[in-house]
Order: structure tokens, then C-alpha cells, then sequence
């Protein structure tokens, strides 16, 4: 059997019955090319716009946005200024994840495979470590938080458990413990089938997510016998107070870029599904319904549930876990079930996928999309995640400096492939370490991107750290908006940098693609 023929197999038949080493198109380098993060071919892709609808509607609806979100009510913000900043935050999603959505299905490759276009097929290994680094840290992390939830449920089904809640190991009671593992279990498993069985998952959870928070938005409104807190009376040293000219609108602002920082790690490799959409209309169609219209249907949802709480008891929720635990046992079981589907949903896409590309990416030879998502999980697990979400210095110092760095690799990325460049990207040399090739650079690095990201990322994690080190208090005023500002520095110095005497050619992966549903 030939390496051409070999391309022709299925996925399962490359991974289990053929060793990666004989999954190599005869003109690649087996070190930066196998079966998973090869180019994916045009025909046969499976994304559609309902795909990546569905991505969204899980993601979107995840318990850090509702935190964040609930978060703004809290801060004097009502009802019609959270949507604004939603809105805005929207509109500039819609528009960064839709230009970098196009790189992915134009060229076909995941995101560590897409870095090498602008730093080298070495160099390529900066931004692909630092997205999977912070992406295994919340995997951990998520997985406890959903875990808590699952404690909820378990106590109400069975409250004889609670025994199970009276001792520690290694900071985790023996009921989170049980919790913890099973969830990382089931998430290690679906991985493990790769990135088609995450469409899957996401295609049937995202409307089980949908019509759980609608019904319990009603749940609410029952509760509250139809009134609702659209402005959040908030207090000040005792006093009413609420936001007003400036202030409100930097609130509404900083919440619309918060939105961005947010999903600055999804920006940076929504690549790593758009590489499987069926047209750049999906990939359009998909975002639109996603995110804007989505979004409208989350601000609304927060709305009814944290103001419909406060004219109950007078509370302001952290979240909808503090919701569902005011439910009925039975409607209780059913919304614990489905926050967890939720944060299982969120994880796989947000924080399995990328670090089992870039742990692919470093050693395509040894390790598969399966073997990598092993990995991954196994790190997530170990760092024993709780203590670190009860660590305020590693969420702040290490999470947020690692997060800082995404918006500058983001702005390099995109100033190199869309005005540099201007699309050009030959494909089959993203494969080869001939010293020839479009980008192995200076021995497989690109210099002046590193050039570029060095300043940028310092000056992002000082926005990062404003409002922990008083010395860089200034800065806090703009540390919301930190992310545009950095991504901007980046896209700018890169372009001053760039080498621009190089010829750009225009090839595409065909040649050495293989079928898009892996």
C-alpha cells in the first residue's frame, strides 16, 4: 500500500491499524506531519452552519460567562446597558472569529499547523504551548466546577452521601473526589474518538442547553410571581447608587471587551473546527446565529434569572448553580444534568482540542489527536485543579500572564496572514524542514515574530497585572480593554518588523490532505 493510498483510509483505520509513521504523504517530514493535523480536504467536510451554531450555544451558555455576565447586574448595570455591552461584544466577536474562522477553512489545518505560517514550522511551538498550556489549566479546572454541580445532584438524589462529604484528600473530599474522576473519565473518553465525536456531542448538547435555561428562566419567573429587577439597586458605603455618564458607558464598554478577553484563547484557534466547515457560508451563517442572536438569548436569559432571584430574596446569584438549588428535587436532577452536559460540552471544545493539537504538533511521529487528548486529560488531572481555583495568585499571576500573551499571538497571526501575505499560503511546505521551504525562516523560526510578540506581551501582561501591582495602577483604567490594545500593538510592530522582500506563492494542500471527518 502506498502513502497516497494510506491518505484514503478512514480515521479509524489510521489509528489503529496503521503506526503513524506510515500515514506520511511521500513529500512531508514525518517530524511535522501526520493523519490529525494534516490539511483536511475540501470535499467531505461535515461542519455545517448548524455545527458551529451548536458550538456556540454551548459555549456561550457556560457558568464563567454567567458568572461574568451576572457579574455586570451586580456591578450597577441594568437591563438594557448588559445588553448593549453584550451587543457590542457580539459585534466584535462576530467579526475576529470569522476572519480567523476563514484562515481555517481556506487552508484546512489546525492552529499549531497554522503558527508555523507566520513564525515557522519551529516556531510555530510558541503560540501552540502557550494556547494549550492555559487550555489544559481550565480543562482542570472546569471539570471541578462541574463537578461541584454534580455534587448538588448526587446529595439530592441520595442524601445518605453526604458521609462521603466529611473528609479530605489532598483538598478534595472523597464525594469530589468520586465526582471529579468521573467526569474527567467520560471527557477523556469522548476526546478520544477526536474532533468528529466533539461535533456530535456539541450538535445534541447545545439544544439540550438552550431549552434547559429557557425552562429555567420560566422556573424563575414563577418564582418571582412575574416581577423582575431590571436595575440592580445597587449600594455604595450604604447608600443607593448606580452608574451614570462615563462610568456607565466604560462599564459598558469594558464589558463588551471583556467578552472578547474572554474567548481571546477561542479567536486565537477557531481554526481547529473551521478547518472541517463545508463553506465559508457555514462558517458565516453559523457565527451569526451563534453569536449575536445567541448572545441576545443569553443577556435576556441572565436578566430573568438574576433579576427575577433579587426580587425574590433580595440576592444577587453568582450563577445558575445558585438557581438550581431552589428548584424541586426532580427539576433539580434534570438541571444539574444539563449544567453538566454544559461544562463538559464547553471543555471539549474550549480546552481538549487545542492542547491535543499542539501536544500532536510537537511530536506528530509519536502522537496522535488520541494519544495527545491522553495526555492532556492526565496533566488536567494531576495539578489537582481546586487548588488552583482557590488560588488566587495562580488564577491571577500564572493564568492571567499566560491568557495576556494569546491577544498579541492573535495579532501577529492575522496582520501576517491577511496583509502581509494577503492569503497566500503554500500548504505543503507548513510540512518540510527544507531549508528552502516558505517557512522554515532562520533554522524554522521566524525572528521578527518573535521580535514583535516580545514587547506586545509585556505590555499585555502589565494590563493584566494593573490592578494587582501597584505600580502599574495607572493602567488599570484601560485593563479592561487590554486585549484590543495588545493584539493591536502586535499587529502593528509585526508589520513594521516583517520582512517584506519575500515572495508569497499560493499552493494549496490537496496534494497532501486527507478526509476532513478526523
Amino acid at each position: 500500500m502506498s502513502n497516497t493510498e494510506r491518505l484514503d483510509q478512514p480515521l479509524e483505520h489510521s489509528l489503529q491499524d496503521v503506526a503513524l509513521t506510515d500515514v506520511v504523504a511521500p513529500e512531508c517530514d514525518q517530524r511535522l506531519y501526520n493523519f490529525d493535523i494534516a490539511p483536511s480536504r475540501k470535499q467531505g467536510r461535515t461542519w455545517s452552519s448548524y455545527n458551529i451554531f451548536t458550538l456556540w450555544a454551548n459555549d456561550v451558555h457556560s457558568l464563567g460567562n454567567y458568572t461574568f455576565a451576572i457579574g455586570l447586574f451586580a456591578l450597577g448595570l441594568g437591563a438594557w446597558q448588559i445588553l448593549l455591552a453584550m451587543g457590542f461584544g457580539s459585534l466584535f466577536l462576530l467579526v475576529l472569529l470569522t476572519i480567523s474562522g476563514f484562515v481555517g477553512y481556506k487552508v484546512g489545518v489546525p492552529f499549531p499547523v497554522m503558527s508555523r505560517i507566520s513564525f515557522g514550522v519551529r516556531g510555530a511551538h510558541i503560540p501552540a504551548l502557550f494556547r494549550g498550556g492555559v487550555a489544559i489549566a481550565w480543562f482542570g479546572i472546569q471539570t471541578y466546577l462541574a463537578s461541584l454541580v454534580c455534587n448538588i445532584l448526587v446529595l439530592a438524589l441520595f442524601p445518605g452521601a453526604k458521609v462521603l462529604t466529611e473528609h479530605k484528600i489532598l483538598g478534595l473530599n472523597h464525594l469530589g473526589w468520586i465526582c471529579f474522576a468521573a467526569l474527567w473519565l467520560i471527557q477523556v473518553i469522548i476526546a478520544c474518538y477526536g474532533i468528529e465525536m466533539v461535533r456530535k456531542f456539541e450538535a445534541y448538547s447545545g439544544p439540550i442547553i438552550l431549552v434547559t435555561f429557557l425552562i429555567m428562566a420560566v422556573a424563575v419567573i414563577i418564582q418571582a410571581k412575574g416581577h423582575i429587577t431590571w436595575e440592580p439597586q445597587a449600594t455604595r458605603a450604604g447608600k443607593p447608587w448606580a452608574l451614570h455618564g462615563w462610568d456607565m458607558w466604560h462599564e459598558i464598554l469594558a464589558g463588551a471587551s471583556g467578552w472578547v478577553a474572554i474567548y481571546g484563547t477561542f479567536v486565537l484557534n477557531f481554526c481547529d473546527f473551521t478547518r472541517g466547515a463545508k463553506s465559508k457560508r457555514s462558517v458565516v451563517v453559523g457565527n451569526v446565529a451563534g453569536i449575536p442572536v445567541n448572545m441576545l438569548f443569553f443577556g435576556c436569559i441572565v436578566l430573568l434569572l438574576a433579576g427575577g432571584r433579587f426580587s425574590v430574596d433580595g440576592h444577587v446569584i453568582a450563577g445558575p448553580e445558585d438557581v438550581v438549588q431552589t428548584f424541586a428535587t426532580p427539576f433539580l436532577v434534570l438541571a444539574c444534568l444539563a449544567l453538566v452536559v454544559l461544562t463538559i460540552g464547553v471543555n471539549l471544545m474550549a480546552n481538549f482540542v487545542a492542547p491535543a493539537y499542539a501536544l500532536t504538533n510537537l511530536s506528530p511521529k509519536k502522537l496522535n489527536f488520541r494519544r495527545a487528548a491522553i495526555i492532556s486529560g492526565v496533566i488536567g488531572f494531576v495539578i489537582l485543579p481546586w487548588n488552583l481555583y482557590n488560588s488566587p495568585a495562580v488564577i491571577n499571576y500564572f493564568l492571567g500572564g499566560l491568557g495576556a500573551v494569546l491577544g498579541p499571538l492573535f495579532g501577529i497571526v492575522m496582520a501576517d496572514y491577511w496583509v502581509l501575505r494577503k492569503q497566500k499560503v503554500n500548504v505543503p511546505d507548513l510540512y518540510t524542514f527544507d531549508p528552502n521551504g516558505d517557512y522554515y525562516y532562520t533554522k524554522g523560526v521566524n525572528k521578527r515574530a518573535v521580535i514583535a510578540l516580545v514587547p506586545s506581551a509585556l505590555i499585555s501582561i502589565a494590563f493584566a497585572f494593573s490592578g494587582q501591582i501597584h505600580e502599574l495602577h495607572a493602567l488599570s483604567t484601560f485593563g479592561p480593554f487590554s486585549w484590543f490594545i495588545a493584539a493591536g500593538i502586535a499587529f502593528v510592530l509585526y508589520l513594521i518588523v516583517a520582512d517584506r522582500s519575500r515572495t508569497f506563492r499560493e499552493v494549496d494542500g490537496e496534494a497532501i490532505a486527507v478526509q476532513a471527518h478526523h
